[in-house]
């Protein structure tokens, strides 16, 4: 296939996916009349090989949605409304930037608070001019936390950092633990390789508390109580000790903390593992010993679980397992979390947090937005939000509302649609596509950088967020050296990282021939070269977490019982949206239908509910309205539901959020979403 040039308005464009996945998908756009008429996966791309979801496929519809934003508008009406008036982008500037001058010089720059995350994953604009124009700006840092950061603190407490292995070698796997993670919605190239090896033999599991797609893809599923994972993988480790089934020279040479693990394991024999996490003794011995023969083995380890209160313990306790058997030393044997180390960019130079006027400015934890807007003091006066919608996002939705229908509030949003987050919004800023601007791209997976060109004009008067905040920041009067700067500037900035030799050799230039590079050039990273650790090994005993008041080796705590309503609320992904995005584009909604609420069989007929009705789930925080899916796909007493829904009251959809915590997990200050108790009531 012949990649068109882009000056042209027809063929096909070479792309990238830059939604927050971990597949990051080469894609190949075909325009004619200069609009977007087919989006497909890049053949040529050496992971993503053509395939790409079906979300991705009906970028056409977002791209050129009848609903995109294509002007600045200044709220006219209540907040709580959409009653807008359009404006030009001068004046648009000249409140914002009035407004700053204004909340900074009555009550410091800490007062105003950014609020992102990665709805676009390129460099330049999730993480780049941003991020410096809000340091130079003194502004209260954001603690980004909400999707993995307790499981990242806990992955790195055992291995040192986001490290994995390189998924291309997990067609030689053996045995694939899937644990905590539909990888069927959310990951699919790994099923992709999956499936290649289990053509050649490979036998895969499926861990989890709700039976779904990527269940009926595996071979075995491992039905599991709602945080309880962490004991599961203690009694696997408690039967690999017990029947020999470690890997003794390997753990000599490469791990520290065995004696003190394996002491911990004593306390989960199989009777005590299956009470606590449901799963038969039977089957925790089979899985156990399966684990413990089978090489080379892969642990595939999903976000779900962390979203717990004790969810940095869970990942760092299933993190310690390949080291138990020795998987680390062979080629498709191992874990992954994440892989986000490979590519490690100079981020210090791309944001410059050293512009800050003050190092020890307060940062507010995005998982606990509501209390910020409400409780904090001094109290935020203005929020800048892009690239999310917390609106719909953040967890305790009433305490994020009542926060932002705050009067002396002055909220701007930068979207490419008006979502329910601007119905709060002063001022609404039209955001491109990433079709529309420069950037670059790394996976969270796989192990190549992308640099993905613009193909579209920008829709409207739409700007990039790089745009946006660097003719912010030249209106402030910052520094042109910092700030007027082209996005090849930046992409160089970023890939200036001597300290990571393996992006030796990729740069814009190289990107732009090869669309892709690969971190490392396709050198197999040897294990000694790739833990990071204080000690330079594994680490099944940590110094580390015992100094930051944790248990220093792998143990179970239970979830929090905050109160004595009777389910646990897991509110995981669905398999047509990423988080809030896509869920207002009709094609994808009805391939959804609806929100659901899977509920076992045994519970409905306890509460005298049938499969389809209406319920109303609630909480001391909210409540939300769904429809009962009946079955045996999660346990008695265990609830999920699935996809962000954007709010629509003729449908009575609400937020789901409305239910969820505000709570820490553990480490990392990450989410609970999934420690959430609930009861139900029929309509």
């Amino acid at each position: 296939m012949t990649i068109a040039t882009l000056a042209a308005t027809e063929g096909v464009f070479r792309s990238v996916c830059p939604f927050d996945c971990p597949d990051t998908c080469g894609l190949h756009i075909t325009l004619k009349d200069g609009k977007v008429t087919n989006v497909t996966g890049d053949p040529d791309h050496p992971v993503t090989k053509g395939a790409i979801c079906n979300k991705v496929r009906q970028l056409p519809d977002r791209v050129h949605h009848p609903d995109r934003l294509l002007q600045p508008m200044r709220r006219v009406g209540p907040k709580g409304t959409l009653e807008f008036e359009p404006i030009s982008w001068d004046a648009a500037y000249e409140e914002i930037v009035s407004r700053m001058k204004d909340i900074i010089h009555r009550y410091g720059a800490e007062s105003i608070l950014p609020y992102s995350f990665y709805g676009n994953m390129g460099v330049l604009n999730a993480e780049g001019m941003d991020r410096r124009f809000f340091h130079r700006l003194g502004a209260s840092l954001l603690d980004r936390s909400i999707c993995n950061a307790a499981g990242a603190a806990g992955y790195k407490y055992t291995m040192g950092g986001s490290i994995g292995i390189d998924p291309e070698e997990t067609v030689h796997t053996k045995l694939f633990l899937i644990w905590g993670c539909n990888l069927v919605s959310t990951n699919m190239h790994q099923t992709m390789l999956a499936t290649e090896a289990r053509r050649h033999g490979a036998k895969i599991v499926h861990i989890d508390v709700h039976r779904n797609r990527t269940s009926a893809w595996a071979d075995e599923f491992v039905h599991v109580r709602p945080g309880t994972d962490g004991a599961l993988a203690l009694g696997m480790m408690h039967i690999l000790i017990r029947d020999g089934l470690v890997n003794e020279s390997f753990i000599r040479e490469n791990t520290i903390g065995y004696k003190e693990l394996k002491d911990q394991t004593d306390q989960y024999p199989p009777e005590v593992a299956s009470d606590i996490t449901g799963v038969p003794i039977d089957q925790l011995e089979s899985l156990a010993r399966l684990y413990g023969t089978t090489t080379p083995s892969f642990i595939r380890i999903g976000n779900g679980l962390q979203h717990h209160d004790n969810g940095g313990m869970i990942v760092r306790t299933i993190s310690c397992l390949p080291a138990m058997t020795g998987q680390w030393d062979q080629i498709g044997g191992g874990a992954m979390k994440g892989n986000g180390w490979y590519s490690r960019l100079n981020n210090d130079r791309l944001e410059r947090i050293d512009l800050l006027p003050d190092p020890g400015v307060r940062t507010v934890n995005m998982n606990q937005l509501g209390d910020a807007l409400l409780t904090m003091d001094p109290p935020v006066r203005m929020l800048f939000v892009y690239n999310s919608n917390p609106a719909i996002v953040a967890p305790d939705q009433s305490k994020v509302r009542e926060g932002l229908l705050r009067e002396d509030l002055f909220t701007v949003t930068h979207d490419l649609f008006l979502t329910d987050t601007c119905k709060y919004a002063d001022i609404v800023l039209p955001a491109t596509s990433h079709l529309e601007n420069l950037d670059l791209y790394a996976s969270y997976w796989h192990l190549y950088l992308q640099l993905g060109e613009p193909i579209l004009s920008p829709a409207g008067e739409s700007k990039s967020n790089f745009t946006l905040f660097k003719e912010l920041a030249l209106r402030m009067g910052f520094e042109p050296e910092l700030f007027d700067l082209t996005e090849e500037d930046m992409i160089r900035e970023a890939l200036d990282a001597e300290f990571n030799p393996l992006l030796q050799g990729i740069t814009v230039e190289s990107l732009r021939e090869h669309g892709w590079m690969k971190a490392g050039g396709g050198r197999r990273i040897p294990l000694s070269e790739r833990i990071p650790t204080p000690s330079g090994k594994i680490e099944l005993y940590s110094e580390a977490m015992l100094a930051s008041g944790l248990p220093p080796v792998p143990t179970y705590t239970p979830l929090r019982e905050e109160t004595d309503f009777p389910f646990w609320l897991t509110t995981g992904p669905n398999h047509s949206y990423i988080n809030s995005t896509f869920a207002n584009q009709s094609k994808l909604q009805k391939l959804e239908k609806q929100p659901t609420l899977h509920m076992n069989e045994q519970d409905a007929a306890r509460l005298g509910i049938g499969d389809g009705e209406r319920v109303l789930v609630r909480n001391e925080r909210g409540e939300a309205k769904l429809t009962i899916k009946l079955g045996r796909d999660v346990l008695p007493g265990v609830l999920v539901t699935q996809g962000l829904w954007w709010d629509d009251e003729e449908h009575g959809r609400s937020s789901v959020n409305a239910l969820t915590p505000q709570r820490l997990a553990d480490m990392g200050g990450g989410a609970t979403f999934f420690s959430n108790r609930v009861e139900v009531v029929k309509l």
